[in-house]
């Protein structure tokens, strides 16, 4: 049995490292945190070829320096609507690709920190989703990300399951550059008001997966297997909108509540997806900062870019 070392030094494999979530991770890479941070391109996860090539080069690096290897997987489907007529692409990057990453893991004996959705749930509750309430996705896309949980979990690996939620980062495509988009574009935008969830953005969230990871490598990983990590507070994607706005300094009057039925999609949207964070606070990962906060660090940090998607979606 392969026993690591348990020590503050982590190397750390991030398959979707290209993505949003991965491309802040890999930014907090120091002398106390080595990475390699792979995009589908260079590393797909459903390939168990390249999974295993991936994790032996990190398990012997890790013998080599002393340090302690983490799979993070921040590969995903992510295409909600999409996923509806492509079910098929869906489960394979998001129940396939954990599964055989997981399997890797396990016969290496590598941990593995797997990010997952708030799309796992029906959306109907009165009250935030615990950790271990029972799954009831809608979609496609929460039906393959559960799956995807089920591989993980069952694969055998010390694992956990991170779900998060409304995610947004530097990366286009997300609803803060949307709505940056938009701001310039119309003189009114309307958006849903009957939704409410927790905004969170990647670079928080990677922060907390970094406090976990060094928490894991010195022995002390969470006892739990299934933790939610979001943005503090809730909000409507009105509310979220109209803060978006306002940090852009765009006037939130322009920002006009609609309902879910005025504005229907492929997928249905939860009604209610806010995930509870007091199992991941007693498990030593402390909440994030509510979420008007964060948006205003991220509009500080990435204003010129957000302003240049405004002109560039003219």
């Amino acid at each position: 049995m392969v026993r690591w070392q348990r020590t503050s030094g982590l190397c750390l494999l991030i398959p979707g490292g290209t993505g949003q979530l991965g491309s802040e991770l890999a930014a907090f890479a120091d002398e106390d945190v080595e990475m390699r941070a792979p995009g589908s391109a260079e590393l797909d996860i459903t390939r168990a070829g390249e999974v295993l090539r991936a994790v032996d080069a990190l398990a012997q690096y890790a013998h080599q320096s002393g340090r302690f290897p983490l799979v993070v997987n921040a590969a995903a489907y992510t295409a909600v609507d999409a996923a509806e007529t492509d079910e098929n692409t869906a489960f394979a990057r998001n129940t396939d690709g954990p599964r055989v990453l997981a399997a890797v893991c396990a016969a290496r004996q590598v941990p593995l920190v797997h990010v997952s959705t708030d799309y796992v749930f029906a959306g109907e509750a009165g009250r935030p989703y615990e950790v271990d309430d029972r799954p009831a996705p809608r979609t496609a896309y929460g039906r393959t990300k559960t799956a995807g949980e089920h591989a993980v979990l069952g694969s055998g690996a010390t694992a956990w399951i991170v779900r998060t939620s409304w995610l947004y980062g530097s990366g286009t495509g997300n609803f803060v550059t949307t709505m940056a988009r938009l701001a310039r574009e119309r003189d009114t935008v309307s958006v849903v008001a009957d939704q409410q969830g927790c905004p969170t953005w990647a670079a928080d969230l990677a922060a907390a997966l970094l406090r976990m990871a060094h928490a894991i490598a010195v022995g002390e990983g969470p006892q739990h297997r299934i933790l939610h990590c979001v943005g503090g507070g809730q909000a409507s994607w009105y509310d979220f909108a109209r803060e978006i706005f306002t940090a852009l300094g765009a006037d939130p009057e322009r920002v006009r509540p609609c309902t879910t039925a005025e504005f229907p999609r492929p997928a249905p949207r939860p009604g209610y997806s806010v995930l509870s964070t007091v199992r991941s606070g007693a498990a030593g990962m402390a909440p994030l900062r509510r979420w008007e906060d964060a948006l205003a660090q991220f509009v500080t940090r990435h204003g010129d870019a957000l302003r240049r998607e405004r002109v560039a979606g003219t």
